[in-house]
Parts: structure tokens; C-alpha cells; sequence
């Protein structure tokens, strides 16, 4: 097979964990939060069966890649990783973007002003990203920790130490916007819980360093992390590792995120 052939095959991909009813969440195509060049921005809202009539938590999932057409929010992993997060109780958002970090903001900004008719709760919106998404997802955080209640980060770049160039330098290879550059873990938020997924058999060199490097620093500031390592997995594991405990780790996201979004006394 050449290496077009795995991709195309890639991008196929589902999540390797289903849940019932899956396939009858509520999907709310093309709705416009932006422009950008002439050009509507819009994002995808997917909501729980029976939503009934009370507002649901939310979760926004990160695109760290310029991504305009919507293609990345297309491919059947990301659309069944939105199906699973609103079959679990919460409502899923998959948007388009041109520019990640000001798109990212502009979007929670989006969510935050129409949460009424979204049927959303703006109290409890949380973000999920993974591998190159994951820096904007970051840098979202240190300029909009505030506005959010957690955030799941798998298998994904983290922050450059200070001398090192792994994420710039894989910014440049691979397309991803190197939007926490100049940021640290001093930058974060106190308060937000945080699930990060480290695949101990990552092939995207530099990943893992930049988590090795994250996890003492966020523990060094008592930062409400929660770290796991798969440690058999490899990178993109939730689509490329049919196994038990890469199922049990979706399992483990959304319950992460089923926890610290939904009310608490």
C-alpha cells in the first residue's frame, strides 16, 4: 500500500469505542459564528437525543490546523468523537478556521454570547484536543482559562522548554500552528482540571518530551492534572489502536469530562 493509500485509509477511521445511540444525535450543520476573508467561519453543534429543554455542558474541540473548508472536522474520527460526547450528555462543537488561536477564541467567544439558543451552559464548557491541536488548545487556556471548566490534551505537543525548538520545529513540518509559542505552564489557570494522555509508543518524535517536561512542571504548581500513560499506544491511539485499553481510555476521557462539566454542590 503507498502512503497515500494509508492515509486515505486513515482518514476513514472512527473512534475504536462506540456507545448506543450514537447515530441519532441531534446534528446541527454550518451554523456561522465568523468571516474570515470574505468567507463564513462555522461550526457544527452536536446535542444529546432527548435534549429536552435544559441547557447542556458543552465541549469545543480544539482545531490547531488552518482549516477553512472543514475538512479535518469531517473525517469520521472527529465526527464520531462528537457523537460520543453528546450521546454521553453533553453537546459537542466542531467549527472551521483560517487563523487557530484568534478562530479558537472568536468560537468560545460565539458559544459564550448565544449560549441560549445553542442550548448551552457557558459556565461549563470544556475544550479536548489532541496531537498538533493540542498547542492551541494551550494557548487557549492561558488567555481564556476563566471561561472554561477543563480540558483533555492527548498525545499532544505540550509547551517548548525554555531552549528547546521541538514544537517549532514540528509547527513547521507538519502545518500546526505553534500558537502557545512564548507560553509556560506558568500561564495556565490554577484552577481548570486537566487530563493528559501521553502513548508511550508515539512515533511523532518530540511528543513525548514535550509531556515529560509538562507533567513536573504543572505538579511543581499543583495544577488539578491528571496524567495517564498508555503505555502501549501509539500516536492517534483512539483510532489506530483497537485494543481494551485504548477503549478504556475514551472511556476515561469522557467520563473526565462527563465529571467536571456537569453540576456540582
Amino acid at each position: 500500500m503507498s502512503e497515500k493509500d494509508e492515509r486515505a485509509e486513515v482518514a476513514k477511521r472512527r473512534v475504536v469505542y462506540a456507545l448506543p445511540g450514537m447515530k441519532d444525535v441531534i446534528v446541527r450543520r454550518g451554523v456561522r459564528y465568523a468571516e474570515a476573508d470574505g468567507s463564513a467561519l462555522t461550526f457544527d453543534v452536536y446535542a444529546p437525543p432527548a435534549s429536552g429543554g435544559a441547557r447542556r455542558p458543552a465541549v469545543l474541540f480544539v482545531s490547531g490546523f488552518p482549516d477553512p473548508s472543514g475538512r479535518l472536522k469531517a473525517m469520521p474520527v472527529f465526527e464520531s468523537w462528537a457523537e460520543l460526547v453528546a450521546v454521553s450528555g453533553m453537546i459537542a462543537v466542531q467549527y472551521t478556521n483560517a487563523a487557530p488561536l484568534r478562530d479558537a477564541t472568536a468560537m468560545l467567544a460565539h458559544l459564550r454570547s448565544n449560549a441560549g439558543e445553542l442550548g448551552i451552559d457557558e459556565r461549563r464548557i470544556g475544550v479536548w484536543a489532541c496531537s498538533g491541536h493540542v498547542p492551541t488548545a494551550l494557548a487557549l487556556l492561558a488567555r481564556e482559562g476563566n471561561a472554561l471548566s477543563c480540558a483533555v490534551l492527548c498525545y499532544g505537543f505540550m509547551f517548548d522548554a525554555e531552549s528547546s525548538r521541538v514544537v517549532r520545529d514540528a509547527s513547521a513540518q507538519f502545518g500546526f500552528a505553534d500558537a502557545a509559542s512564548g507560553k509556560s505552564v506558568a500561564d495556565l489557570a490554577a484552577d481548570v482540571p486537566l487530563l493528559v494522555i501521553r502513548a508511550g509508543q508515539d512515533q511523532i518524535a518530540g511528543v513525548n518530551a514535550t509531556i515529560d517536561d509538562f507533567v513536573p512542571r504543572a505538579l511543581a504548581r499543583s495544577l488539578p492534572l491528571t496524567f495517564v500513560n498508555h503505555a502501549t499506544g501509539p500516536h492517534a491511539f483512539d483510532m489506530m489502536d483497537d485494543t481494551d485499553v485504548s477503549r478504556d481510555l475514551v472511556r476515561q476521557q469522557l467520563a473526565f469530562l462527563a465529571f467536571h462539566l456537569g453540576p456540582h454542590t
